[in-house]
């Protein structure tokens, strides 16, 4: 058996492994951290977003005799200015706009409307209750935790 030479330099094959093998643990720790985080900020975008156009809902029914705004023409009654009556054509008109644009749902960046939950994407909007909701079944979590605002 030979005994190594002082004068030689380098790393044997068990060390190189040894350090392969640590780096493999971190990797497996650490990354799932950072995908995690990803849906964190999307649902943090998705709370904000549905605090914000909930308010001004809220804020449109009050300066409209109560009304919600219609299902139909929900961004034109949301994205414009409208009389008491909720209409932008005609009449004495000096409220709104209540949002600069129509809202992308952080979860699936979708603007798209329906009338009820059915996990389509985009918004759910209901008229009679004034609710607006994620239409997505991914963002139960986030849109729990903003329903009664």
């Amino acid at each position: 058996m030979r005994g190594r030479n002082p004068k030689q330099t380098g790393f044997t094959l068990v060390e190189v492994l040894m350090v392969a093998v640590i780096l493999s643990i971190l990797a497996v720790v650490v990354v799932p951290q950072f995908s995690d985080a990803s849906t964190d900020v999307k649902n943090s975008a998705l709370r904000t977003t549905l605090q914000t156009v909930r308010s001004q809902l809220e804020l449109y029914k009050a300066q409209h005799n109560g009304v919600y705004p219609p299902t139909t023409d929900w961004v034109k009654a949301m994205t414009s200015k409208t009389n008491v009556q909720g209409t932008a054509d005609s009449g004495d008109i000096k409220y709104g706009p209540y949002l600069q644009q129509m809202p992308v749902n952080p979860i699936d960046d979708s603007i798209a409307m329906a009338p009820s939950q059915d996990a389509s994407g985009g918004w759910c909007y209901d008229q009679e209750k004034g609710t607006f909701k994620s239409n997505d079944s991914t963002a139960n979590t986030a849109d729990s935790k903003t329903k009664n605002l």
